[in-house]
């Protein structure tokens, strides 16, 4: 059993998501979500899809991007 680095509940099914040489231990995939899942910079809104990325930065469609002044990126439906 480990304890959830987000809400601390010790639990025996919790899992381990390994990014960029990193160990992250979880007990639900909304803990996960809320820790791990990239913030859109304009709509501050938390990517769980696709989302896209410019030049570094974070926006969960090709509205928001635009908003931000990044061009060339287009939602695909």
């Amino acid at each position: 059993m480990a304890n959830c680095e987000v809400c601390g509940n010790d639990y025996g099914m919790s899992f381990e998501v390994h990014v960029q040489g990193e160990v992250h231990v979880f007990d639900c995939f909304s803990c996960a979500i809320h820790r791990m899942a990239p913030i859109c910079e304009h709509c501050r809104v938390q990517i769980i899809g696709q989302g896209m990325e410019a030049e570094g930065h974070f926006y969960c469609g090709a509205h928001c991007a635009r908003a931000e002044g990044k061009v060339g990126l287009v939602d695909h439906v």
